[in-house]
C-alpha cells in the first residue's frame, strides 16, 4: 500500500507501509548500539539507521560475522557479502554464547506468526501443541535473542490472527504473564516496541502493549478491530513519524534497489 502524507521541503514523499516500518524501526536504534540482525526488514532498518543517524552501529548477523559492513543486500544470513569488511568471523556458536548471551547485544529483533498483549512471541504451533493446526519452524535463535539482549524490537503485520490476547506457544518469552518478572526468570531486558503496518506500539510499567502512535490515515478503530483484545492508546497518542526524501532514496536505490523486501524495484 501507498501513501503520499510525508512531506520534506514542501515536497510530497510516496512511501509504504514497508518503507514506514523500515524507517520506524531504524528511529529506535541509537549510535553505540550492538545488534543481533537477520535479513529483511530489520537488515535494511540497520543498515538505514548506519547510513543517517547511527555510524557506528554495529551488526552481528546470526552466521557469525561481527560488525559487518555489506555493501550490497544480503540475501540470507550465510551470505558472502556480509563478510567483506566484517570486524571478524567467528563460529554461530560464539556468535550466541560470548556476545549474546554474555550480554554484549543491545537489540535483537523478532517477529513471529503470533505476539500476545505482553510481547510473547509464538512461532512454534497454531494450536495445540500436541495436535496442532499448523506446525511452525520454531525459535531458531529467538528464544536466546529475546531472553539475552537488552532491548528487542519486534516487527510484524498487524492482523488479528498475529495478535490474540494469548500466544498459543511461548517459545520466546516477553514479559510473560505478568506475575513473574523476567528478572527472577534470570532473562535481561525485553521487549521495547512493537512496529506494524498500522501502528507503533510501546509497554506500560506492568508489561502490557498500548498504542503509542498510530500510522498516518489509520484510525483506533482499524487497529482495534486488527487487535485480539481491546488494546489502550495513549494519552497523548500522536501521528507516527513519516520517512523523508533521503530516506526514501536510500531505501530504494541503495539498500533494497531491486525491491526484494520492500516490493518495490524497477
Amino acid at each position: 500500500m501507498s501513501r503520499g502524507d510525508a512531506t520534506d521541503s514542501d515536497k510530497s514523499v510516496d512511501y509504504t507501509d514497508t518503507e514506514l516500518m523500515i524507517t520506524r524501526a531504524a528511529q529506535e536504534l541509537r549510535n553505540d548500539d550492538t545488534v543481533l540482525v537477520g535479513v529483511g526488514v530489520p537488515n535494511l532498518a540497520c543498515n538505514l539507521a548506519k547510513r543517517t543517524h547511527a555510524p557506528d552501529l554495529q551488526m552481528i548477523y546470526e552466521s557469525g560475522t561481527v560488525d559487518s559492513n555489506p555493501d550490497a543486500l544480503p540475501l540470507s544470513i550465510g551470505d558472502p557479502v556480509l563478510a567483506t569488511g566484517a570486524r571478524s568471523i567467528v563460529p554461530m556458536y560464539e556468535g550466541f554464547s560470548r556476545y549474546l548471551q554474555g550480554g554484549r547485544v543491545d537489540v535483537g529483533f523478532l517477529g513471529g506468526a503470533q505476539i500476545d498483549k505482553r510481547g510473547n512471541i509464538n512461532s512454534t504451533v497454531i494450536g495445540d501443541y500436541g495436535d496442532p493446526t499448523v506446525r511452525l519452524p520454531g525459535s531458531g535463535g529467538a528464544c536466546e535473542i529475546s531472553s539475552n539482549a537488552h532491548r528487542t524490537l519486534i516487527i510484524a503485520p498487524h492482523q488479528k490472527r498475529r495478535f490474540p490476547e494469548s500466544v498459543d506457544f511461548v517459545t520466546s518469552p516477553g514479559y510473560l504473564d505478568g506475575e513473574e518478572s523476567r528478572e527472577d526468570l534470570g532473562l535481561r531486558g525485553g521487549p521495547e516496541a512493537v512496529i506494524t503496518d498500522k501502528a507503533v506500539m510501546a509497554f506500560d510499567d506492568d508489561g502490557e502493549l498500548y498504542v503509542e502512535t498510530l500510522h498516518p490515515g489509520v484510525t483506533r478503530e482499524e487497529v482495534q478491530a486488527a487487535t485480539g483484545w481491546e488494546i489502550r492508546f495513549a494519552d497523548d497518542v500522536t501521528a507516527t513519524p513519516t520517512p523523508d526524501a533521503d530516506e526514501i532514496r536510500l531505501i530504494r536505490e541503495e539498500l533494497d534497489p531491486d525491491g526484494v523486501y520492500t516490493g518495490g524495484g524497477d
